[in-house]
């Protein structure tokens, strides 16, 4: 195991390096005058003094390749540069609004895969029944729905509506911000920091949960299919243990699924972000692509690259655990 997960970080580094440097080349080389915009002069002409000391400040009077080794040398620091718009600090910007999307992102996934799993290995179980075809209808119902309505829908259902009836506190839920952004070991919300959270984070979670229970309930069939566990059942074995190692084999493709749903939530939740007015990542990068404010733009694409990559690599590791032949059939090949 030890060595199948050196092969999985050997193989990791070279993508991390490859994804930065395409960055790199989107972001600095594409045609454009950065001086202009990091001046913010919009139409006014800049002075042949001022473009050749905002040239010089930022490297951009220097040839690709210099800016290449400069920008990996500063990245190398964990320095991320400035902001052409505010003149703050990139790392400043990540760490204050990555914990927000890691934390919606985590209990989305945790969502997802409980809310999925369950559905999906009851409808498997249940097949051609009443109860799977209502996780069908509901699913389907689910995914369809788009993410900015859902989220709208609930805050006037569990936030509007009480407080318009005059409920107490404790019965309706906040419908904007972050909350007291009290957490234990990171993510975990203390005293009514859960309010905050459960709304927003279960609208992240419902069109993702819809597709893992169709995913879980498919491959669980198809498990229950296989010539081992009919075997398995000819000799005798208890339903429960064959349901189990059905939903092991299943499960191989939900981890897939939620790996790259993971990182695709801690970037991609703009409109979660911006309905529930949750400080997070995705919408710092919308407002960063409005405003053409590249090195923001380029540092929390990055992270978000790097949060992908090592997302990527857990779920290697885990398909490991959960298959024993697809760690030995990785090996051989490697």
């Amino acid at each position: 195991m030890g060595r199948y997960v050196l092969r999985r970080v050997l193989v990791a580094i070279p993508i991390a390096w490859a994804a930065v440097s395409l960055l790199f080349v989107l972001f600095f080389l594409l045609p454009g005058d950065p001086a202009s915009q990091i001046a913010g002069s919009g139409s006014r002409e800049l002075s042949d003094r001022q473009r050749a000391a905002i040239e010089a400040r930022y490297d951009l009077d220097q040839p690709w390749y210099v800016q290449y080794g400069t920008y990996w040398g500063r990245l190398v620091r964990g320095d991320l540069g400035e902001s052409f718009q505010s003149r703050v600090d990139v790392g400043e910007v990540v760490a204050d609004t990555a914990p927000a999307s890691l934390r919606l992102a985590f209990w989305a996934i945790v969502g997802e895969a409980v809310i999925g799993v369950s559905a999906g290995v009851v409808a498997a179980v249940r097949r051609r029944t009443f109860v799977d075809g209502l996780v069908t209808v509901t699913t389907t119902a689910a995914v369809a729905v788009p993410v900015f309505l859902l989220g709208y829908l609930l805050q006037y259902v569990f936030g509007v509506y009480p407080y318009r009836q005059g409920w107490p506190d404790w019965a309706r839920l906040p419908v904007q911000g972050i909350g007291p952004d009290s957490w234990v070991l990171g993510v975990i919300p203390v005293g009514d920091q859960w309010r905050y959270l459960v709304l927003p984070a279960f609208t992240l979670a419902v069109s993702s949960a819809a597709i893992i229970a169709r995913l879980t309930r498919s491959s669980v069939i198809e498990a229950l299919r296989s010539d081992h566990l009919r075997t398995a059942r000819a000799m005798g074995l208890a339903p429960r243990t064959l349901r189990w190692r059905a939903l092991r084999s299943g499960l191989v493709p939900v981890v897939t699924f939620l790996g790259i749903d993971f990182a695709a939530l801690v970037g991609s939740a703009v409109l979660t972000e911006t309905v529930f007015n949750w400080p997070g990542m995705g919408s710092a990068l919308a407002d960063a692509v409005s405003a053409r404010d590249t090195p923001i733009v380029l540092g929390l694409t990055m992270v978000l690259v790097v949060i992908y990559v090592v997302v990527s690599l857990v779920v290697d590791v885990v398909y490991g655990f959960l298959d024993p032949r697809i760690r030995v059939g990785r090996e051989r090949v490697a």
